[in-house]
């Protein structure tokens, strides 16, 4: 039997990963601060100590620090201390044992075209001191041999973030979205863990992971309101007033979590479309869907749009 070793395991995609391993036969173990979902825990501080992995044969690096904070600010070196520092140590652990490590398509410099991103992608100019701090540590594992994984919005069954915060932005029946409409690369949480699994076998190296096709924003915006049974009118806020708004709560935030980033906007005014043609190479298929996910939600009678094509004549969700 196969033992895998899952780090940050409690959380959203960790915890998926861990599942999904233990249904398919594996023998998990969670490493981290906290108990993952199925299997063995080991306790793990990132930012402090080696991991053990003993006895595992491959490690899926899960576990990262989260958030948004501005580049150069008081949460950088948080970030810092667990995913790249992290990354030192897990990789010094591993001992040369297979290692997927889960970065982000938050590494891609957004200063350049990204209608099709390829692995290629320069990696700089970051808005956030995620984007950078990732880039740094999926740096670390490229330079050990490791597969590192590159999803974009990851959604699906326990997220706190992606779509509870587009949720969250409604006001008096409107949502303000930056720019107008664009193509958007979404990955299923579910589509995520399956390549985790299959990424101990292909060759080490970059790989976008996303769902089969992008979405258009607004339409896939306004399946996931009706879904949740709100009704909003999407109106789109001019680009460069969302950018001057987003500087404003940075300066306002003091270092912290802004409440509107230039990371935010950036992430929903520009096309962002994840090219897959290195992972279908190594037989990996993505079959989840933004329409999958909230067909499951309590009391949904609706279905999202699969591609950028699929449109939706109201103004309404």
């Amino acid at each position: 039997m196969t033992r895998i070793a899952v780090t940050g395991a409690s959380g959203f995609c960790g915890g998926h990963v861990a599942r999904a391993a233990a249904a398919a036969g594996a023998d998990v173990v969670c490493v981290g601060r906290r108990p993952g979902p199925v299997g063995e825990h080991r306790h793990w501080d990132a930012a402090r100590a080696l991991p053990d992995l003993a006895g595992a044969d491959v490690v899926v690096h899960c576990a990262a620090a989260v958030g948004d904070p501005a580049p150069g600010s008081p949460g950088e070196a948080e970030m810092y201390a667990v995913n790249v520092a992290g990354t030192e140590r897990l990789l010094e652990a591993a001992g040369g044992r297979p290692v997927v490590w889960v970065s982000s398509a938050s590494v891609y410099d957004p200063r350049r075209d990204r209608s099709l991103v390829r692995e290629d992608h320069p990696r700089a100019g970051h808005l956030n001191a995620y984007g950078r701090s990732k880039a740094a540590g999926e740096a670390l594992a490229l330079a050990a041999g490791a597969v590192v994984l590159r999803p974009r919005a990851v959604y699906g069954p326990g997220d706190t973030t992606l779509l509870p915060r587009i949720l969250s932005r409604v006001r008096a029946g409107t949502l303000l979205l930056p720019g107008p409409d664009v193509p958007l690369s979404l990955t299923a949480v579910e589509n995520l863990a399956g390549a985790a699994l299959a990424a101990a076998g292909w060759e080490p190296g970059a790989y976008n992971v996303a769902d089969a096709e992008p979405y258009g924003r607004d339409a896939a915006v306004r399946w996931v309101l009706r879904a949740h049974g709100i009704r909003a009118r999407i109106r789109h806020l001019p680009l460069g007033a969302a950018w001057v708004a987003a500087r404003a709560a940075e300066r306002l935030s003091g270092g912290g979590e802004p409440a509107l980033s230039r990371y935010a906007v950036d992430q929903l005014a520009h096309p962002v479309v994840l090219d897959l043609t290195r992972s279908r190479s190594q037989g990996w298929t993505p079959h989840r869907t933004l329409r999958d996910h909230l067909s499951t939600l309590p009391g949904s009678r609706v279905t999202a749009p699969r591609t950028s094509a699929e449109a939706v004549g109201s103004d309404y969700a």
